[in-house]
């Protein structure tokens, strides 16, 4: 049995509550394991806040530390696909610098909190010329590695030398099961290809001795691709993927707006009023096997919404996912913002409204270290307020003229609001 130990001693706040502001509750001792204390490392006094749930109080850090960092090493790209960011911009492309990226890893040396660094972004990671020595690097200094890709460039002396590299985790984009659906959302691609080129990566484990890196699937739903679910199972076989990250698609364009799947869920008004034409089905972990979906196939059809619900306290309009997990992004020139969806200026439609979103930074890796602009009193101070998420409900109302930016809201929150984030509303799932 592990021993505890006393480590720190935090103040326990609870949520705002009808006059605004947060109640200190109590002085606590917080014991943690050996293992967890060298882990998380938390200071003395540390501020918790108590999230109620229905199963009781739940205890996270006022200000989460750094765990994740999804690094983009590269704006180019090898594709041009209908579902991208890309299409809604017309910025510069470059690559980082090895020079920034060397000084953002030496930066994170000595936060222990820090575990994964994830090369994705709006490019093509393996279009970076030295992407293979930047996993080499982060492997080397004991920091998990994964790395998100369409998969066309990996040739099999790359798939070598990433395993030989150590990358742990590597999703392939896809977003169609035949060659035909692949083909219209991924200008350029070929399917057959991606999956010679996966299967070249699983020779190269065999050759290598080697189990990793873990393959993953990334699906967009769309309208359009939907039908092509049936068929998502087989191929995650053929490719032996280990997960599927199934995710909806944020149009950027005008023409993709009614691709979109969750015109009722991104607002939940009907899980949470529960009305009596539309009920909230509530599903456990079952085998989803033919022989016991075709009983439930009527259930799901007749659904309101349905899927997974972010984790957030009762008077919450959204949760963010990057910043409760403690995530930042470093976008190719070195930027670091809050998450992925403000590493650049762009515009998006949300619900079938136009919005002009506008990029956010909280600092440069390479003039500052990572630790540095983490504890910085403005960037701290935005995350405390996202994890409150005290935003107009711009996804649930339907929008204004305020929501046509990431500016402003009605409320009074400053820039950058995130009343409009459909990643806070577990709608957008990133791996």
């Amino acid at each position: 049995m592990k021993k505890s130990v006393d480590k720190i001693i935090g103040r326990v706040t609870r949520q705002r509550g009808a006059n605004g502001e947060r109640k200190v509750l109590q002085k606590i001792n917080i014991h943690l394991t050996g293992e967890q204390a060298k882990k998380w490392n938390p200071a003395r006094g540390t501020e918790f806040v108590a999230v109620e749930t229905q199963d009781g109080i739940f205890l996270r850090p006022a200000n989460p530390p750094l765990t994740k960092i999804y690094l983009e090493p590269t704006l180019n790209c090898n594709l041009r696909c209908r579902t991208c960011m890309r299409n809604s911009w017309d910025e510069p492309s470059g690559d980082m610098p090895m020079e920034t990226y060397s000084r953002l890893l030496r930066g994170l040396k000595n936060v222990q909190t820090f575990q994964t660094l994830a090369f994705w972004g709006f490019g093509e990671p393996l279009m970076h010329p030295q992407i293979v020595e930047m996993i080499r690097m982060a492997r080397k200094q004991g920091i998990k590695t994964e790395l998100i890709s369409n998969g066309m460039l990996l040739n099999r002396e790359l798939a070598g030398e990433l395993v030989e590299a150590g990358l742990d985790t590597i999703v392939f984009s896809i977003d169609g099961t035949t060659p035909e659906s692949y083909s219209g959302v991924r200008e350029g691609s070929s399917l057959s290809a991606v999956l010679e080129n996966v299967k070249g990566l699983r020779d190269a484990r065999i050759m290598k001795f080697r189990r990793n890196p873990e393959i993953g699937i990334e699906y967009v739903l769309m309208k359009s691709n939907l039908p092509d679910l049936a068929n998502i199972i087989p191929l995650a076989r053929e490719m032996e993927a280990g997960f599927i990250i199934l995710t909806n698609l944020l149009p950027y364009v005008e023409s993709m707006k009614d691709e979109i799947l969750y015109w009722l869920a991104a607002s939940g008004i009907f899980p949470a009023a529960r009305s009596k034409w539309h009920p909230e089905i509530i599903l456990p972990r079952f085998d989803t096997r033919p022989e016991n979906m075709k009983y439930l196939k009527e259930l799901i059809e007749h659904s309101a919404a349905s899927g997974y619900q972010p984790d957030r306290n009762s008077r919450a309009e959204g949760s963010c996912p990057f910043v409760r997990k403690g995530s930042a992004a470093v976008s190719w020139d070195g930027k670091v913002s809050p998450c992925v969806a403000l590493m650049h200026s762009y515009t998006c439609y949300v619900l079938g409204r136009e919005k002009k979103m506008l990029r956010h930074t909280v600092g440069d890796v390479s003039a500052e270290s990572m630790t540095e602009i983490w504890n910085r009193e403005e960037y701290s101070r935005f995350r405390e307020r996202v994890m409150e998420f005290d935003f107009s409900p711009c996804v649930g109302c339907g929008g204004c003229d305020m929501s046509e930016t990431n500016g402003e809201d009605c409320i009074g929150s400053p820039f950058p609001t995130c009343g409009d984030c459909l990643w806070a509303k577990g709608v957008i799932v990133c791996p």
